[in-house]
């Protein structure tokens, strides 16, 4: 039987409003919108971009909404699916708690489709932004939950989606329901480890989850009928029910510093402090044992062929960013694969695997404050002598320390400033900033059609 509150999670998505949501809440969402759209840009330099790019142009043509940097238009589903796909093209983009995976690289392109579709405000698509994160926290622990398989971000982000065209398109809270329900039965079956251990274009489905998102609104939105989704589930009605109340994305979203999947992060910390700490050259390292849950070694140490590879991988971030200083698009683009001292150190690092670490993860993957995304590292150098890290946590926890307003635009313009340039990247800095006050967000995407 369902509990009492079962349409709480379509009740939220209608009747949320801008101008009714805290302080705290839209800091959050200017946040997101601005790392999200940093992740954005350099990902549309990605394979999988352009492809998906070509792909949604021809097979959702129109003129409703901007394909990003591509110089063409199509349809609110296109532009979604192909702008998802840069989202998360690099895998710098936002990890949430209870997910996972990345909800904004989902939330972002849906809600600037649609809205851009619709001719709605900014501070409209913020909001729709809001409706997402707050769905998607919630279906997310609940899918994961109910499934034995790891599954990645499209499938639950499908229904977090669905909530984001619903709230932009001013659905009734019934045809939200329907909406939800549409988008659950519908999302795809993502096994993300099959991925991990054979990494393709396919990666978390990220575009799939917005794709079928917009369509299941726009389906319910003509008659078209679906079950009860998972928030309606009387068994999860406590992960539900605070559901405006309690905005789970003001403590619930992690940004990311590095290219690469939220796993490496914590050895990339521990290895780059010792080397700072003890002043290591790169020269001079012999071998690197990195300790590690499962997950992380999982990822391997493949010399990588492809993007996908070099984000999936524990060895080539790791190596990259002792040699670069950093990882962003320039080490884990196609072009840096032949490089000599990346390749050689890789071939030094060792993945180990500790029940310790794993059990740190378990505790940190059901959001229980005891547990740590952590890793530790040894270097062993030429000469003999040997440093080890300890257990260090790569800061993808939640809250998370260290990011606010300057950093966030820090990170924004090492992305964006090498592709756009220091003046356009100041006019998007400055409306994203003040993207609530914008009365149209045809005015974002007008800056954005093409490079």
């Amino acid at each position: 039987m369902a509990w009492d509150g079962s349409d709480a999670a379509a009740r939220f998505v209608v009747g949320t409003r801008w101008q009714d949501l805290p302080p705290a809440v839209q800091r959050m969402a200017r946040m997101a919108a601005m790392d999200t759209l940093g992740a954005t840009i350099p990902g549309t330099r990605t394979p999988v971009s352009r492809i998906t790019a070509r792909y949604a142009a021809k097979t959702w043509p129109g003129d409703s909404a901007t394909i990003l940097l591509y110089g063409g238009r199509a349809s609110a589903i296109g532009a979604a699916f192909a702008n998802g796909y840069a989202a998360n093209g690099i895998d710098i983009d936002d990890c949430g708690l209870f997910t996972k995976g990345h909800p904004g690289a989902q939330l972002f392109p849906t809600a600037l489709a649609v809205a851009e579709s619709l001719g709605r405000s900014g501070a409209e698509m913020l909001t729709g932004l809001v409706v997402g994160y707050e769905v998607a926290h919630r279906t997310a622990r609940i899918w994961h939950a109910t499934h034995e398989v790891y599954q990645a971000c499209g499938s639950w982000g499908s229904v977090a989606c669905a909530a984001v065209a619903s709230h932009l398109m001013g659905l009734t809270v019934q045809t939200v329901r329907h909406a939800l329900g549409i988008a659950e039965y519908h999302a795809p079956n993502l096994p993300m480890m099959r991925d991990i251990d054979h990494p393709a274009m396919v990666k978390h489905g990220i575009g799939w989850g917005a794709m079928n998102g917009i369509i299941s609104a726009q389906l319910a939105e003509e008659g078209f009928t679906g079950i009860p989704s998972v928030l309606e589930m009387a068994e999860y009605a406590d992960w539900v029910q605070d559901i405006g109340q309690n905005y789970i994305m003001t403590h619930g979203i992690a940004w990311k510093g590095y290219a690469c999947c939220a796993w490496t992060h914590a050895a990339l910390k521990a290895a780059t402090d010792l080397v700072q700490e003890h002043g290591i050259r790169v020269a001079d390292i012999a071998h690197i044992r990195v300790e590690s849950p499962w997950v992380g070694v999982r990822l391997g140490t493949r010399l990588p062929t492809t993007t996908e590879e070099a984000q999936f991988n524990m060895a080539w971030p790791l190596a990259a960013i002792l040699v670069d200083g950093e990882v962003g698009p320039e080490q884990i683009l196609e072009h840096r694969y032949a490089d000599p001292a990346i390749r050689a150190l890789v071939e030094k690092i060792e993945l180990v695997e500790t029940d310790e670490l794993n059990r740190l993860y378990r505790l940190a993957e059901t959001g229980d404050l005891s547990g740590k995304y952590a890793c530790a590292v040894a270097i062993r150098t030429h000469d003999g002598r040997e440093f080890y890290s300890g257990i260090v946590e790569g800061n993808i926890n939640y809250p998370q320390t260290g990011w606010d307003e300057a950093r966030i635009e820090e990170k924004f313009r090492w992305l964006v400033s090498p592709m756009l340039g220091d003046k356009r990247t100041d006019r998007l800095v400055e409306m994203m900033w003040h993207f609530d006050e914008v009365p149209d967000v045809r005015e974002l995407t007008a800056q954005l059609r093409d490079l």
